[in-house]
């Protein structure tokens, strides 16, 4: 009987190594470079197909939600127009202008650093949330900084190690601005009167 219990405590301290080891691997961040747009009716500005060497999948950006192109979740489109202070049709067009803009932002090979963190959606497609880069600038900032997306959403610690509440204020730092500046979605805000009592 003493003979098992060490090869028990064995089994058990391995076992627990590789379990370890998968949950480390599956936090850690890959980089995928040379990454291309591959075009399908149901991208938008948040979520679209990409190939990175061989393989293909529907990758979702973290932070950031860009505006619906249409009603198919007419709740969430209606959130946005709430958010951004304009209409549904204004936001459905602030939708189609966010996905060109990717489209045209992607036509180049770019870097893609995921977790492989699956993000949950309305269809059968899996998603996975990810950065990209393109030239250097990080997609993200691009569409919020251009008032085509909204800071929202999930997050993580950055590869570079910067918390995810510190790259979340700098959004919301650009979102601001691009609100100030009325881009993108904001062009057509109307402001709230402020009452004088």
């Amino acid at each position: 009987m003493q003979i098992r219990r060490p090869f028990r405590a064995i089994v058990i301290a391995l076992s627990l190594v590789v379990v370890g080891q998968t949950w480390a691997s599956e936090k850690d961040w890959v980089m995928l470079t040379n990454c291309q747009y591959v075009d399908s009716k149901d991208n938008d500005g948040d979520s679209f197909h990409v190939r990175c060497s061989e393989k293909e999948f529907r990758a979702r950006l973290y932070f950031v939600d860009a505006p619906e192109t249409n009603l198919t979740y007419a709740e969430r489109t209606r959130e946005q127009s709430l958010h951004f202070g304009i209409s549904l049709d204004e936001t459905m067009k602030a939708g189609v202008e966010a996905k060109e803009r990717v489209y045209a932002l992607l036509q180049k090979p770019f870097v893609l650093r995921t977790v492989w963190a699956t993000a949950a959606g309305r269809g059968r497609e899996t998603r996975y949330y990810v950065l990209i880069e393109i030239d250097g600038k990080d997609l993200t900032e691009i569409l919020v900084g251009e008032g085509l997306a909204r800071v929202k959403g999930i997050g993580h610690v950055l590869p570079s190690g910067e918390k995810s509440s510190a790259y979340v204020d700098r959004l919301t730092a650009l979102e601001q601005v691009a609100r100030e500046k009325r881009l993108g979605a904001w062009s057509t805000t109307v402001e709230e009167k402020k009452s004088s009592d």
